[in-house]
């Protein structure tokens, strides 16, 4: 989904709420970590960020780019592309940390892929790369962590059930919900970094997932 119409294509699809850490302060500059479980999680999670006011430059896969109308549009809004397993790779670390010196607010999936279950329920986040570790090393940008639940619920699975979860999203709307947690300021090595944003990003996805009853959430 282009990130122009999240805010108008995400309720079409389903219910979204939202809640924030009463210390939420996203600053200029911020990195907004999110977790990955869904084709239909960044557009979900771009419209929650858009009705706080927040309007992130993106790090996706770079295939995104050479769709035709997408990748235009992709470029033309200033996200970045990441070409994983390739020498270009160490570059989209560089375009990130001229977008965070601007005083853009950058939207990173440290997990860095789909998990590969195939049904619609929530688990924890996976396993984070080391990039969002090493950009907030080099930039000292606060991260700000955010959990989603319910992104499973439109689209998950194969190929034949994920077109059938977004034909019948307009018709079931199911119940969507990020939560914003407050932002921290990470130090220590790179596995410490890493490790710190993963477990922020898991509280943030508990309460997400708690608000909608997933029983995932509640029994950890």
């Amino acid at each position: 989904m282009l990130s122009s119409f999240a805010g108008i294509l995400t309720p079409a699809f389903g219910r979204l709420s939202v809640t924030t850490d009463p210390s939420l302060d996203v600053a200029p500059g911020s990195i907004i970590a999110a977790n990955h479980t869904s084709l239909a999680d960044p557009a979900i999670v771009i419209a929650a960020l858009r009705g706080l006011g927040v309007e992130p430059v993106i790090m996706a896969t770079a295939g995104l780019w050479r769709v035709p109308v997408l990748g235009r549009s992709l470029t033309r809004e200033g996200h970045i592309p990441v070409h994983r397993g390739d020498r270009r790779a160490s570059g989209a670390l560089d375009l990130a940390a001229h977008a965070l010196e601007q005083g853009r607010c950058l939207l990173i999936y440290a997990e860095g892929g789909l998990p590969r279950r195939k049904d619609a329920a929530e688990s924890a986040p996976g396993n984070f790369r080391t990039g969002l570790a090493r950009l907030a090393e080099r930039t000292g940008a606060p991260v700000v962590p955010v959990g989603q639940a319910g992104a499973r619920r439109v689209t998950s699975g194969g190929f034949i059930k994920q077109i059938t979860g977004l034909a019948t999203a307009p018709l079931r709307r199911p119940e969507l919900h990020v939560h914003v947690g407050a932002p921290i300021v990470l130090t220590g090595d790179s596995a410490v970094l890493t490790a710190g944003a993963r477990e922020a990003v898991t509280s943030a996805w508990r309460t997400a997932a708690a608000h909608l009853a997933e029983p995932a959430a509640l029994a950890a």
